[in-house]
């Protein structure tokens, strides 16, 4: 129900084999194609880069790419063959530095046939292959290998995510004091677990989710002292409040913690000799298996600067996979709420900053993202920010990121820009929130005239489309579109979100404010007290809500109007949709559709109210007991539900592995 009511109330394998892929499988003709470019693990940087001569490296088609746009006649591209490209740096495109399409003609890097049966398969990896595995000595079970000064919060082992060493919440068992810097206990289990430096807290309240590192456990006869991070713990008392400290959902990163199949630790006791532990799962000879960590942050980053954007660029058909994050392991830890974080400085309060894409694009305009698929990543997938627009994202799959798919707009710490007439479309994204759940599938944070249509988001821990800043930003956001979204199994973890989440000031009117309509919003009753399909929240303004299909969350509609901080839900028009109306049992119903929690009567600073002027207008309520199979039986309702998703021609990515 928003980050400002929180502060208020609590003060992502190794370089391919190419196997019979060899100058004499390609046509000649395509070596003397105009504008074309190629790169091969099998080739050579001292090499042209045509297709009987490719380059070796993205690094080098860039280099030859740069010597050729001033002059540009056509389009250049850049065919990628197939294999896997592993970049020890980031691949940093820049307007300054000529990496920007000319003359009305684009850059295009993108896998080798694409768009055709023939199209080959291509990643570009940040990450490093870990071998030398060993049986460790002590831990039964585990194999080990040493990596040297390689840190890391993310392993994946055969195309999957291992997971950290996790203790659930069960308790201490003894008495329990909040410090100044952390915890003492009259439990002895703290004592057990070895190496508290590696040990993180991780708290999840409602709709928010962080994590604190510990600094170290000492004991007495009496009591045990756990001493956390600083400055993360004093964040956190001041994000969560000191009160909510006293409950963890989880403590991770000890090899005290059960051990299962699946499993890894890093052990960074000697610094610049860590070794990596995993537990294979079933099936998995260690001696063949093909492990990866993360070592490169960011894969691909485009910039310009005000007045020249980077601008005409593309990649298709494309793997991004293996970026890392660290910035959770620091001592300032992960204090979070949605998917930014906490940092000391602007006063008590801190300073937001937001979890960054792992490909990110700042000032840019039409730069196009088609066909690729984001993958084992460990940050936010794909970023647009800092007054870029114009752009199009399409056609994607997005999965196994550690935080949200994608990012676009103001993005915190900044408070302004214009990101404009961007869109998004047919992109499959789940399976995203894999390490910090209070995030979203696509979050767009405060834009104009952006499209976002016929996307798939589905299994995902908290909201599936969030739309609105964090804050009360006036004057930016107008003439929003989000339509024909198939959303569903949103809310598996978190609370307090929903399918489709809206707020702030969408407009000025009717006629600028934001359309949300053509949706399917479904299947989400995973947090029984209190989500929402189409919500609503504090200082949601002119936004028209037309012809969508809404069932199976805790709430259809609704949202929390702010009385008290002059953030009231206003203006809201509900058009011809199907829903049943779902209202939590502790929630009065209103004598109008929706659930709106009412004013706290001894608490007024911290309770909702009554939204104003809402319109309600050919409406269709679907029986509670089985509203999906109302729903097929209507064809109108069932008209929506069968043209919201992926459009025809995209509905093959739904079988992407």
């Amino acid at each position: 129900m928003g980050i400002l009511r929180t502060r208020a109330a609590a003060g992502t394998v190794t370089a391919a084999l190419v196997i019979g892929v060899t100058a004499a499988t390609v046509p000649s003709s395509a070596s003397v194609q105009p504008g074309q470019l190629y790169v091969a693990p099998w080739g050579k940087d001292t090499w042209p880069g045509t297709v009987n001569q490719p380059f070796a490296t993205a690094e080098r088609a860039q280099k030859a790419v740069r010597a050729r746009t001033a002059r540009m006649a056509s389009d250049i591209v850049v065919n990628f063959r197939v294999g896997t490209y592993r970049l020890k740096a980031s691949l940093n495109l820049t307007e300054a530095e000529g990496d920007s399409g000319r003359n009305g003609h684009r850059v295009i890097y993108q896998a080798y046939g694409y768009g055709t049966p023939r199209q080959e398969k291509v990643t570009i990896s940040g990450g490093r292959q870990v071998t030398g595995w060993q049986p460790d000595r002590q831990l039964k079970g585990y194999w080990r290998a040493d990596v040297g000064g390689l840190d890391t919060r993310q392993l994946y082992v055969n195309d999957k995510r291992a997971t950290r060493l996790v203790r659930g919440n069960s308790g201490l068992a003894g008495k329990l004091k909040l410090t100044e810097n952390g915890y003492t206990t009259t439990s002895a289990i703290p004592k057990t677990w070895s190496k508290p430096r590696d040990i993180e807290f991780v708290y999840r309240y409602g709709y928010l989710e962080g994590r604190c590192g510990v600094a170290g456990i000492s004991s007495n006869s009496k009591r045990t002292t756990i001493t956390m991070d600083q400055p993360c713990w004093q964040l956190a008392r001041g994000l969560y409040g000191a009160d909510a400290l006293k409950e963890w959902f989880e403590v991770e990163n000890s090899t005290s913690f059960p051990h299962k199949p699946g499993s890894w630790y890093l052990d960074r006791s000697r610094p610049g000799r860590h070794v990596l532990l995993y537990r294979p799962r079933p099936g998995e000879d260690m001696r063949r298996v093909q492990a990866i960590v993360p070592v490169v942050q960011t894969l691909v980053s485009g910039t310009g600067r005000p007045g020249r954007p980077l601008h005409d660029v593309a990649f298709k058909g494309l793997t991004f996979a293996h970026a890392t994050w660290l910035e959770p392991s620091q001592p300032a830890g992960f204090p979070a709420a949605w998917s930014m974080y906490v940092r000391p400085g602007n006063g008590e309060d801190g300073t937001l900053l937001t979890v960054p894409g792992n490909i990110a694009f700042r000032t840019t305009e039409r730069i196009t993202v088609e066909g690729n698929r984001f993958v084992h990543l460990g940050a936010q997938a794909l970023e647009f920010s800092k007054n870029s627009s114009y752009n199009v994202i399409n056609g994607n799959v997005i999965t196994d990121v550690s935080d949200g798919g994608i990012l676009m707009g103001v993005v915190v710490p900044d408070l302004k820009g214009i990101n404009r007439g961007n869109r998004i479309t047919n992109n499959w994204i789940h399976g995203t929130g894999a390490d910090y759940r209070a995030s979203s599938a696509i979050w767009d944070t405060a834009t104009q005239e952006t499209t976002i249509a016929h996307n798939q988001v589905n299994d995902v821990p908290y909201t599936g489309i969030l739309s609105g800043p964090s804050d009360d930003l006036r004057d930016i956001m107008r003439g929003n579109r989000i339509l024909n979204n198939r959303v569903f199994r949103t809310n598996r973890l978190l609370a307090d979100g929903g399918g489709i989440y809206l707020r702030g000031e969408q407009g000025k009117s009717f006629t600028d404010g934001a359309v949300i309509s053509g949706n399917a919003v479904t299947d989400s009753k995973f947090t029984p007290e209190w989500n929402v399909g189409i919500y609503t929240d504090d200082s949601s303004n002119w936004m028209t809500v037309d012809r969508n299909v809404v069932h199976d969350y805790v709430a259809s509609i609704g949202g929390c109007s702010e009385e008290w901080g002059n953030r009231p839900v206003q203006n809201v028009r509900y058009r011809g949709n199907f829903w049943d109306d779902a209202v939590p049992e502790w929630l009065k119903r209103r004598e109008f559709p929706g659930a709106w929690p009412p004013a706290d009567e001894q608490n007024p600073e911290q309770g909702c109210g009554d939204p104003h002027k809402l319109e309600f207008a050919g409406n269709t309520l679907l029986p509670a007991a089985n509203p999906g199979q109302a729903c097929a039986g209507n064809p109108g309702c069932a008209a929506i539900v069968r043209n919201a998703g992926l459009l025809p021609p995209y509905r093959h990515l739904l079988s992407t592995p």
